[in-house]
């Protein structure tokens, strides 16, 4: 049996997304002997190896990743495409924004706000006969499949969507709605 180094045991320890006190916390040990253990400064004992050990499998446990609870992405607009079709694709969908992607990759978004602000405009008319490129935002923010659901819950805070990606190409979305649903599961 290969025991883990100092550099491996802190390396799990930052991809489970945990600090060394909630490590500790978690082993039941202290956040100076992690600190130390870490360093190389002590060598644990096998008792509290295999209980950091039991910490990180519990951690693990109980992370969810964005591929178990992403929508496969259906609704999306192309930058080419007119804004009134864009209209009507998300009336039909019930969406308030839709994300736009060209060719599989994300270049903006598209929402309600946004059509209506341009209207408050006085460009009623003008905005049928536009393309979405003319009013598109900002894209939404992007992961891998392998995100933990904690990290899109910040993003989240800022934007109405996170887009999942897999080699460069959008092939899902997360909302506000998804991470609530969580709660009571």
């Amino acid at each position: 049996m290969q025991l883990p180094t100092p550099e491996g045991l802190k390396q799990k320890r930052v991809e489970l997304g945990l600090t060394q006190n909630g490590l500790a916390m978690r082993a039941g040990v202290s956040q100076p002997l992690i600190a130390r253990i870490e360093a190389g400064d002590v060598d644990p004992r096998l008792s509290t190896l295999k209980k950091i050990l039991d910490a990180f499998e519990e951690s693990k446990k109980e992370q969810i990743l964005v591929k178990n609870i992403m929508h496969t992405l259906v609704v999306f607009v192309s930058s080419n495409d007119s804004v009134d079709a864009a209209v009507r694709l998300m009336e039909t969908n019930g969406f308030s924004q839709v994300p736009v992607i060209d060719n599989g990759v994300p270049v903006g978004s598209l929402s309600e706000d946004m059509i209506i602000r341009s209207m408050a405009d006085g460009k009623t008319f003008a905005i049928s006969q536009m393309k979405v490129f003319d009013l598109m935002g900002e894209s939404f923010p992007t992961v891998s499949p392998a995100t933990d659901v904690a990290v899109v819950s910040y993003m989240l805070e800022r934007y109405p969507a996170v887009l999942v990606l897999k080699r460069g190409k959008a092939i899902g979305f997360i909302t506000k709605h998804d991470i609530i649903k969580l709660l009571h599961g």
